[in-house]
């Protein structure tokens, strides 16, 4: 039995995948960005061991999310699933490629780490020179990208964690939409996966996956250089050091 956390778990991928995780009998902790929220993941997976609330578009609330975390204890796993969609640049910037640096600094360091991206991450451009707390410039495009590059660092620097990034796909969900194409059970498995299973192609690092398969991605993501810039300005912007 393994214990989780996701964050923004109530609702969407996020939450089937809290709920999927239970019905394993795996203990899961649950994350709203507001105390109503907070309520309604509660209600949908009742069996959760505990929610913590906490505005990723908030520096300071992100931090406080991470020192509550921790006083929970250690975790086997963190499944960083928040992410906003058709957002201001500035809550896309903080949301999607600050808080999974801040939370990845600052929770104490679990077995597994897994980080939802995107296909759109092809699409994305480092724009490093940009970073800055009133930032109107990053794409969700690139804070996927941003999202992939903080993994493959993590793997790089971190041989005791395995750490991957998922694709979900396009799937219907309130920031997909009812059209989207792809299944959405599959959307939510492959985190999964990642997060519990003594499948030996589960237990690997620097990887990217589509529906628990690999996949070719954004080479950027992987150049030491870039990586390194990345964490620089994040801490230039956060003034969390990454550690290594």
């Amino acid at each position: 039995m393994a214990r989780v956390f996701i964050t923004g778990s109530a609702a969407g991928l996020g939450q089937l995948s809290a709920r999927l995780l239970i019905e394993q009998g795996h203990k899961v902790v649950l994350h709203a960005r507001n105390v109503e929220r907070g309520h309604d993941a509660f209600e949908k997976n009742a069996e959760a061991e505990n929610v913590l609330i906490g505005d990723l578009s908030n520096h300071e609330e992100t931090k406080r999310l991470a020192w509550q975390l921790n006083e929970l204890g250690t975790f086997d796993a963190v499944i960083h699933n928040a992410a906003v969609y058709q957002r201001s640049s500035k809550e896309i910037f903080a949301v999607n490629t600050l808080a999974p640096y801040v939370l990845t600094c600052l929770i104490r360091r679990p077995k597994r780490l897994i980080y939802l991206t995107s296909g759109m991450h092809l699409y994305g451009r480092p724009k490093l020179e940009d970073f800055s707390a009133n930032n109107s410039s990053i794409s969700y495009s690139d804070s996927k990208l941003h999202v992939l590059m903080l993994c493959m660092a993590v793997a790089r620097k971190w041989s005791d964690v395995y750490s991957n990034a998922v694709n979900p796909g396009w799937v219907p969900t309130k920031m997909g939409g009812r059209g989207a194409p792809y299944d959405l059970k599959k959307g939510y498995e492959t985190q999964t996966w990642l997060a519990v299973s003594n499948d030996e192609k589960a237990k690997v690092s620097g990887h990217y996956f589509f529906h628990q398969k690999e996949r070719s991605y954004n080479p950027e993501a992987n150049d030491l250089l870039l990586q390194e810039k990345f964490l620089a300005a994040c801490k230039d912007i956060t003034g969390i050091s990454f550690p290594e």
